[in-house]
C-alpha cells in the first residue's frame, strides 16, 4: 500500500490504457446497414418526450425518431403540447375507431410495418404517432423493402417498453395526457471539453515536470558521487532499484497485446460484478496514485521535510516514512468514500482526483529509454485504437471499445479508467469523457522529452519538450473538433494524438540531424568513473 512495486504498476498500466477513446454520448445515429431510400433516409435521432398528467408535468421519456416522416423540431419552445390518444385497435393496423382532431396517437409495435401505421394515423387525423416497443429498449424504424407509400407527413417515435406502458395506464385512468417531441441539438462546443482539455494537457504537464526533476536530481547525486568516491557510486549503481521501470521494445508490443486481451474480456464479461472488481482495484491503484503524489508534494514545503526524511519500519512494508504513515489513511477513507457514493452527482469529481493522481504516478514511474521504443509502443496503440473503435464493428456488430467505456450491458455508468466532466450547458446532459490511455501513452513520450531536454541542458527553444507538449494539445484539439462534428460519437483520440506527437518529435529530430541520437541512445548518460580516471 505504501508503494508501487513493478508487477503492480505494469498491471496498473496495462488496466489503465485499455481504454483510449473520447465521447460525449450519441444523439444522432447515422446507420449504413439499415435500409435507406428517398423519402426514408432520415438519420436515426434520439428524441425527448415530456409528458403532462392533467396539466401537472411528469415525467420526460427518451425516443428515436423513424427512418420516414418529417423531421422533429429542435426547439422546446417550438414544440407544441400535444394530448395523447390511445389507438383502438391498439396496433393501428386499421383504421381507429376513435375519432382524432390533431392529436399525438399512441399504438403498439407489431401486426403490421411501421410505415403502414403511420400511414393509417395520419389519414385518422393524427398529428403524429408513438409506438411503444416490445422491448425495454429502443428499435430503429425503417421503411419495407417493398413499401412504396411512404410519402408520410407525420413524425413517428419509437418509444421504450415501460415508458409506453406508463403514458397508457395514465390515459386509461381517464387522465389528460400531452407531450412535446422534439429533438434538441448538442452545443457547437461544451465548457466540459474545454475543461477535460486542459485537465489532460496539465496533467501530462505535471507528471513530465516531476519525471525530469527526479531524473536531474538523481544525476546530480551521481556526479556528486563520482567527485566524492567512485567506489561508492559503483556500490550505489550495483545496488537495489532505480525506482522506475523503463520500456522494452518487446515490452511495447506485448503491452499493447495485453491490453487488447483485457479490453476483450472486459466486453465478454461485462457485468455488474464486474465493474464492481474493477472499481476495487481502481480504488487501490488511486490511493497509490494520491498518496504517492501527496507526499511529493507536502515533501516540498519545510513544515513536512522533516517527516517525510524520517521513517520507521513496518512489517511486510519495510521502511515508511512517517508522512506516507500520515497520508496513507486520508487516501483510503477518499478512495472508499468515492467507490461508496460513485453514483451521486458530483462523484466524478473524486474518479478525476484519484484519477489524474494515478496518471501522475505510472508516468513518474514508468519510462521510455529512446525514441525507438517510443515509436513503437504509440505506433501499437495508434493501431490498438483504430481496430477497437472502428474494426471490431465488423466482427461483433458494435464498437468493442465505446461499449465497454460506456459500461453497456452492465447496468453501471461506465468503467472507472476514464476522465470525465458533466455537459453542464448540453440539453441531453451527459459526460465527455477521455481514456486513461489517451494521457499516458503520449504521456511517457512528452515526458521522455523533458527528460531529454533537461539532461542534454537545452533551452526551450532548442529543446523538443515545447513541440512534443504543443503536439499533444494540439492533436487533443483536433479529437475534440472531430467529436463535434461526428455528433458525439465516440472518437479513437490516439488517431489523432499519435501523428501529431510522434510526427513532430520524428520531423523534428531528423530536422536537426539528433534522430539517430534519440533513436537509439535517449536520454544523455553521465560519464562513468573508469572513463573519468583514464581521461
Amino acid at each position: 500500500m505504501f508503494s508501487f512495486s513493478v508487477e503492480g504498476t505494469v498491471w496498473c498500466c496495462v488496466l489503465m490504457v485499455i481504454i483510449t477513446v473520447s465521447f460525449a454520448g450519441d444523439i444522432v445515429h447515422p446507420d449504413n446497414i439499415a435500409p435507406k431510400r428517398p423519402g426514408c433516409d432520415n438519420n436515426f435521432v434520439l428524441v425527448k418526450v415530456p409528458t403532462w398528467i392533467n396539466g401537472v408535468e411528469n415525467c420526460e421519456y427518451v425516443g428515436v425518431g423513424a427512418r420516414f416522416g418529417p423531421t422533429l423540431e429542435s426547439k422546446e419552445k417550438h414544440a407544441t403540447h400535444t394530448r395523447v390518444a390511445i389507438a383502438d385497435p391498439p396496433d393501428c393496423c386499421s383504421k381507429p375507431k376513435n375519432k382524432l382532431i390533431g392529436e399525438i396517437i399512441l399504438v403498439h409495435r407489431g401486426q403490421c410495418s411501421f410505415t403502414t401505421k403511420a400511414n393509417i394515423a395520419e389519414e385518422a387525423g393524427a398529428s403524429a404517432i408513438l409506438i411503444i416497443n416490445n422491448r425495454t429498449e429502443l428499435f430503429k424504424m425503417v421503411c419495407e423493402e417493398n413499401e412504396t407509400d411512404i410519402d408520410i407527413g407525420i413524425p413517428a417515435v419509437m418509444l421504450p417498453q415501460d415508458a409506453g406502458e406508463n403514458i397508457k395506464s395514465h390515459i386509461q385512468n381517464k387522465s389528460i395526457v400531452s407531450v412535446q417531441l422534439y429533438s434538441p441539438l448538442r452545443p457547437l462546443v461544451d465548457v466540459a471539453e474545454v475543461f477535460l482539455w486542459l485537465m489532460a494537457v496539465g496533467t501530462i504537464l505535471c507528471a513530465s515536470y516531476w519525471s525530469a526533476w527526479t531524473t536531474r536530481e538523481a544525476a546530480v547525486e551521481r556526479e556528486k558521487l563520482l567527485k566524492d568516491a567512485s567506489d561508492e557510486y559503483l556500490n550505489t549503481e550495483n545496488a537495489g532499484s532505480t525506482g522506475y521501470v523503463e520500456i522494452s521494445t518487446m515490452a511495447a508490443i506485448s503491452f499493447v497485446v495485453i491490453a487488447s486481451c483485457f479490453l476483450l474480456m472486459l466486453y465478454k464479461l461485462m457485468a455488474s460484478w464486474f465493474i464492481e472488481v474493477l472499481v476495487v482495484l481502481f480504488c487501490i491503484g488511486g490511493v497509490e496514485g494520491l498518496q504517492t503524489c501527496l507526499v511529493a508534494l507536502l515533501s516540498c514545503f519545510r513544515w513536512f521535510q522533516h517527516a517525510g526524511q524520517t521513517f520507521v519500519k513496518i512489517p511486510f512494508f519495510g521502511a515508511v516514512s512517517y508522512l506516507t504513515l500520515a497520508m496513507t489513511p486520508f487516501c483510503i477513507v477518499f478512495a472508499v468514500l468515492w467507490g461508496v457514493f460513485r453514483h451521486v452527482s458530483f462523484a466524478w469529481i473524486g474518479q478525476d482526483i484519484l484519477g489524474i493522481a494515478l496518471i501522475i504516478t505510472v508516468l513518474q514511474i514508468v519510462r521510455i529509454p529512446n525514441l525507438k521504443v517510443g515509436t513503437v509502443l504509440l505506433s501499437c496503440a495508434f493501431l490498438y485504437d483504430i481496430f477497437w473503435v472502428f474494426v471490431s464493428k465488423w466482427w461483433f456488430h458494435e464498437s468493442v471499445m465505446i461499449v465497454v467505456a460506456r459500461g453497456d450491458r452492465s447496468g453501471e455508468d461506465g468503467i472507472p479508467m476514464l476522465l470525465k466532466i458533466p455537459r453542464l450547458f448540453d440539453p441531453w446532459g451527459g459526460y465527455s469523457i477521455i481514456g486513461f490511455g489517451d494521457i499516458i501513452l503520449p504521456g511517457l513520450l512528452v515526458a521522455f522529452s523533458l527528460r531529454y531536454d533537461w539532461l542534454a541542458k537545452r533551452n526551450l527553444r532548442s529543446g523538443y519538450f515545447v513541440w512534443a507538449m504543443s503536439a499533444y494539445g494540439l492533436g487533443l484539439l483536433i479529437t475534440y473538433v472531430a467529436l463535434n462534428l461526428m455528433d458525439g460519437h465516440g472518437q479513437p483520440a490516439l488517431l489523432y494524438i499519435v501523428p501529431f506527437t510522434l510526427g513532430t518529435f520524428l520531423s523534428l529530430g531528423k530536422k536537426r540531424g539528433e534522430l539517430k541520437l534519440l533513436w537509439t541512445r535517449g536520454e544523455p548518460e553521465m560519464p562513468c568513473p573508469h572513463n573519468q580516471e583514464s581521461q
